[in-house]
């Protein structure tokens, strides 16, 4: 547990960091959010294939396969897991391209605070409508801190800072978020023997490259800047960093602490940004803004102990 708790920590301070490079890389170039999407996708991907190589030839030989234990699987896993594949690889492509589009709309601690405060809720309601499940009265309560959160955070800004398209990007961002991780909760209950997410991330990065490539073609996919190393070492970090090596930190985080629990500690990611965007990117945060960002995160807050409180629901 203490390691996954290492393992959710890093990931979630490395993820804070993507915006604020992805902001530099705006201010340096022409790239926009497609582009960028579609070569962290393209480059994350194949980050992880080498490293998956690498693992299998560094690995001793597996046991013979007479021998190993197969997995069942149920006869409806191959529509399923079309469903699941395609549904979240256009999922993180939407998170991923609108979040990257917020940051440049209206900022970076606007941006991902919004995204990230208001995916899980986004999330829960999605779970009481679509898979039945409950939410509960703190629940209930967390979800409407954090459309108060929202509502402060857009509604009290008099100084122009929040831009509501960028406020709009950042919530199609969560809600690209939210398809991801209802599909794979969905499939997750119904069995048939699920789908590793070492695979369901590659897969989803693929998936997810391939919806990008006309988009990022028409935007633009190379840079023409004066600072082509500057560039090009910005989206290496990206790939490396906040995408091939947190992701996988990311999973296997989860995998070792309790849902609640990782939730809590994902709220690094907003804060790690919003410092990020005060002392390097000398971006200002309004009244309005730094009391709509504490209900927002309040209300995750709340809404992970609501979650923790509930009886885990019965397998399908």
């Amino acid at each position: 547990m203490g390691r996954g708790l290492v393992y959710l920590a890093v990931a979630g301070t490395t993820w804070g960091t993507t915006g604020a490079a992805v902001d530099i890389v705006y201010r340096s170039s022409d790239l926009g959010p497609m582009a960028l999407s579609f070569w962290r996708y393209v480059s994350g991907l194949a980050l992880l294939l080498a490293a998956r190589a690498f693992l299998r030839i560094r690995t001793a030989p597996a046991p013979s396969a007479s021998s190993a234990p197969r997995v069942l699987r149920q006869p409806w896993w191959r529509g399923q897991r079309l469903l699941l594949l395609g549904g979240t690889g256009i999922g993180l492509a939407v998170f991923q391209t609108a979040y990257f589009g917020a940051v440049q709309e209206t900022g970076l601690a606007v941006g991902t605070i919004v995204t990230l405060g208001a995916g899980p809720v986004f999330t829960a309601i999605g779970g009481r409508l679509l898979l039945n499940e409950r939410i509960g009265r703190g629940g209930v309560m967390a979800v409407c801190g954090a459309l108060g959160g929202l509502a402060v955070l857009v509604l009290g800004d008099r100084t122009g800072t929040v831009d509501p398209l960028g406020v709009g990007l950042a919530l199609l961002s969560a809600a690209g978020y939210a398809v991801a991780t209802l599909l794979a909760r969905w499939t997750g209950r119904r069995g048939g023997g699920g789908e590793d997410p070492y695979s369901l991330t590659m897969w989803s990065f693929g998936i997810g490259a391939v919806v990008l490539l006309p988009l990022a073609w028409a935007e633009g996919l190379v840079p023409h800047t004066e600072h082509l190393g500057r560039v090009l070492l910005l989206m290496a970090y990206v790939a490396a960093v906040t995408t091939a090596l947190a992701y996988p930190l990311y999973f296997a985080g989860v995998a070792a602490v309790r849902a609640t629990t990782a939730a809590v500690v994902m709220l690094i990611e907003p804060v790690s940004a919003a410092i990020l965007a005060v002392t390097l990117l000398g971006e200002h945060l309004t009244t309005a803004t730094v009391l709509g960002t504490l209900l927002l995160l309040a209300a995750v807050a709340g809404l992970a102990v609501a979650e923790s409180r509930l009886p885990a629901p019965a397998a399908a």
